[in-house]
């Protein structure tokens, strides 16, 4: 397997010695020593003084202005202004300067755990940033906000800042590699809450015990089901993440404070796994780097170049072409109906198989679309493009042509797609299907795809000065220019930061933009 160039997505180098951590119950009366929990075992790996490769400092560089970009194209809508003018509530906390919070002037802070929350909502509210997917998926950019969040509050380097986001990549794709929350119904985010810590442990320095302590607080206090991301998905489906960062943050407040968790938090015979996952005859193997090993997870992530469930990516780039190559399926009564053949996952999360009419729903929220396969390929299809806004929007979702091609669209589980997806083989695993078109005369039209377009293996691989375009391109009607440019360049030094440039580590709103945002009044 290649290793991936300089600044551009690539796939996990093959080779590098890993540890296979074995997780299974244990009955209390067993007393498992604490070096044989899973907790301890994630705290070693935070707490590896191990360089970080340069592969990864560029990555790592990509994925901070990737946040920015999907948190600058948000600031106006009303879940992130609502995280917003909370966090504005929470005034520096004492221990530190406090942290910024995307949008506002950057001489603003608030207490850290506040400025995750509102820039954790900031980043997942457009589904446009960065994943990984295996055992369960995960959007590893969620780790972003609350590890930058300490760190400015506490003033911390460009360098210690580096550390802390590789870690927490590594720890959230090693847990999804192994461990199935979503089989169970358990939102993906209890195993956000576990790397946010770790990570934050290792910027900071903390010993193996304290961040032991803070990841069983964050796994215990960010366990929650899936009907977040059921049915009518509500804007709760952005916030999710947010408050397992804010959870983190608390956490490792606590757990320095020498307060201590649930243990074993994963094995215990009343504990997460036992009851919440697979059951007390569960058991796994969590690869984790050696002693001594770079954290490379990050490397097997990519991100999105459009703002939709990462499954829906390969179906847009398809659709795209097949609208320029079969424009006869444009036209009204020609199509009798299309077939997507997929994945297990794809077919009943964000397809037919999930039995949830919303996906099939022209007045249902933009949540509830971008996890609509059906809806997702009848737009790109008809456009031949996807946008951000345009193509969620009511007047779009509502058009007739719209939903009648819409509802000739459903999704078949193919064997041999679901097996591609589950592959830890990067050069066989594959996120899109088999696209089958049955006209009204009795022709077919076929055509498939692997990954999409910008995927490591795809068409047009990202690399960084897509990732660049990507922030000018959903920063250009929010920041100003010389804010935009202001930003790049402390992005790209990111190693090389001082404690003070860390601090102006966010993006200010132009004049008047937030003006223009909603209002919403609460309690705070």
């Amino acid at each position: 397997m290649r290793r991936p160039a300089a600044h551009s997505d690539g796939p996990h180098p093959k080779g590098t010695p890993v540890i296979q951590h074995h997780l299974r119950v244990h009955r209390s009366d067993e007393n498992l020593a604490r070096e044989g929990q899973l907790a301890w075992q994630l705290a070693r790996v935070a707490t590896d003084p191990v360089e970080v490769t340069p592969e990864v400092v560029d990555m790592i560089i990509n994925r901070v202005i990737d946040n920015a970009a999907v948190a600058a194209a948000s600031l106006t809508r009303r879940p992130v202004s609502s995280a917003r003018a909370q966090a504005l509530s929470h005034p520096v906390s004492t221990g530190g300067d406090g942290a910024t919070v995307f949008g506002p002037d950057l001489a603003r802070r608030v207490s850290p755990e506040w400025a995750a929350w509102a820039n954790g909502v900031a980043v997942r509210e457009l589904d446009f940033h960065d994943t990984f997917l295996a055992a369960e998926y995960s959007h590893p950019g969620d780790n972003i906000p609350p590890i930058v969040a300490v760190a400015q509050h506490v003033g911390c380097t460009g360098a210690d800042l580096v550390r802390g986001i590789a870690t927490g990549y590594e720890i959230q794709i090693d847990l999804a590699k192994a461990i199935s929350l979503h089989r169970h119904k358990i939102d993906h985010v209890a195993h956000l809450g576990p790397s946010a810590a770790a990570g934050i442990g290792t910027m900071l320095g903390l010993d193996q015990a304290t961040i032991h302590q803070a990841i069983g607080q964050a796994l215990h206090t960010t366990t929650a089901t899936r009907q977040s991301r059921k049915g009518e998905i509500s804007t709760w489906k952005a916030h999710a993440p947010a408050f397992a960062g804010k959870m983190a943050v608390e956490a490792v407040d606590r757990a320095m404070r020498g307060e201590t968790s649930p243990s074993p938090i994963y094995e215990g015979e009343d504990g997460v796994v036992a009851w919440l996952l697979d059951g007390p005859d569960a058991s796994y193997d969590v690869p984790l780097p050696g002693a001594g090993e770079p954290k490379l997870a990050i490397l097997d992530s990519f991100t999105k170049e459009h703002s939709a469930e990462y499954q829906a990516q390969a179906w847009i780039d398809l659709a795209r072409k097949l609208h320029h190559e079969h424009p006869e399926v444009l036209l009204p009564g020609v199509v009798d109906r299309i077939v997507l053949h997929t994945s297990h996952h794809t077919h009943y999360v964000i397809g037919s198989g999930a039995n949830d009419p919303q996906k099939y729903d022209p007045t249902a929220s933009r949540e509830t679309l971008d996890h609509s396969i059906p809806y997702i390929v009848a737009v790109a299809l008809q456009d031949g493009a996807w946008h951000h806004v345009d193509s969620y929007r009511p007047e779009r979702a509502t058009r007739a042509d719209t939903v009648e091609l819409w509802h000739r669209i459903s999704t078949a589980e193919d064997a041999e797609w679901t097996r591609r997806y589950h592959s830890l083989d990067p050069a066989e695993q594959a996120f899109g299907g088999r696209i089958e078109i049955t006209l009204t005369d009795g022709s077919t039209i076929v055509d498939e795809i692997a990954v999409a377009d910008a995927h490591p293996l795809g068409a047009r691989p990202f690399a960084r000065a897509d990732y660049v375009h990507k922030f000018r391109t959903l920063a250009a009607d929010v920041l100003d220019p010389e804010e935009i440019e202001r930003f790049l360049a402390l992005a790209e030094r990111l190693p090389e930061l001082d404690a003070d440039e860390v601090k102006q580590l966010s993006i200010q709103a132009a004049s008047g933009v937030l003006a223009s945002a909603p209002h919403p009044t609460g309690l705070f």
